[in-house]
């Protein structure tokens, strides 16, 4: 008798939800820590979120700026400037990515070949931050090469056109 009422609950309760068990089929990722969209991006030397800092608080990013240079009205000077930024940054946060997804990678398969204790665990964590730390440099640090690059007014448009309003920038713009 009880183990009928037993699967009568389990049964009515229905099948488990997404709420209940949130990382199902997540073990099955190339990198349990990393969505494949996360992985693209990282691969890619793209942004990652990691600039929110600068980019919310009035730091344009160069990705962006050259995607908007024709509404920003950069001048010549201002176009190859952003693009060596850019440029410098992209390759350094390609490598970087590389650098975290490796150290993710480490974490995972210590994990799972049970070949960890605590010291190899601050180890790897240790690695993993420091690229991680490195990458959000490398985004943070393009946002404030722009500073003295666009005009106040050009920030100004950049914000509006992100979506941040008009007002939003800082005060370290040079006036180009």
């Amino acid at each position: 008798m009880r183990a009928g009422v037993l699967l009568f609950l389990v049964l009515a309760a229905g099948p488990v939800s997404a709420q209940t068990v949130p990382y199902a089929g997540q073990q099955e990722r190339e990198v349990t820590s990393f969505s494949a969209e996360d992985l693209t991006q990282l691969r890619a030397g793209a942004g990652w979120g990691l600039a929110k800092p600068a980019e919310l608080n009035g730091w344009p990013g160069p990705r962006h700026v050259l995607d908007l240079a024709d509404e920003l009205n950069l001048s010549d000077e201002q176009l190859e400037e952003v693009q060596a930024i850019y440029d410098a940054m992209r390759a350094q946060a390609v490598e970087q990515g590389q650098a975290l997804i490796a150290a993710e990678t480490a974490l995972d398969t210590s994990f799972a070949s049970g070949k960890i204790d605590e010291d190899r665990l601050v180890e790897l964590l240790g690695a993993a931050e420091r690229a991680r730390a490195e990458l959000r440099h490398t985004h943070l640090s393009a946002h404030l090469a722009l500073g003295p690059v666009l005009t106040r007014h050009q920030v100004m448009t950049y914000n509006s056109l992100r979506g941040y309003g008009e007002s939003h920038g800082h005060a370290g713009h040079s006036g180009h």
